[in-house]
């Protein structure tokens, strides 16, 4: 269910406007410090997760490593997608206490 609500709010996110998907477009918004959380596929390169990783830890973005390329760009009706930044405090607040439930339930 917890992967259900993530997918679900990054989906409201793009709705909203409050994305920017792809690795260069989350790169801009992280850079500028318009991100709120980094979502980046499972499946991505270690060298896409690499990069973003470093990057979100110089700008203290928080990041989120969750589903697949083509799961996460169903969520926000685009082609396939290594990553998607949240521009909203509150969505990616949503986002990652829906995360954490969902490790917990995992280590159970």
């Amino acid at each position: 269910m917890p992967e259900k609500k993530i997918m679900g709010l990054v989906g409201i996110a793009e709705k909203a406007g409050k994305t920017a998907s792809g690795g260069f477009l989350a790169e801009q918004a992280i850079k500028a410090g318009k991100a709120y959380l980094l979502i980046i596929a499972d499946d991505s390169s270690a060298g896409t997760k690499k990069k973003l990783n470093d990057l979100c830890t110089s700008k203290g973005c928080p990041a989120l490593y969750f589903s697949n390329k083509q799961d996460l760009a169903h969520a926000i009706g685009k082609e396939e997608r290594s990553c998607v930044a949240i521009l909203d405090r509150g969505l990616a607040e949503a986002i990652s206490q829906a995360a954490e439930r969902l490790s917990g339930k995992q280590g159970e």
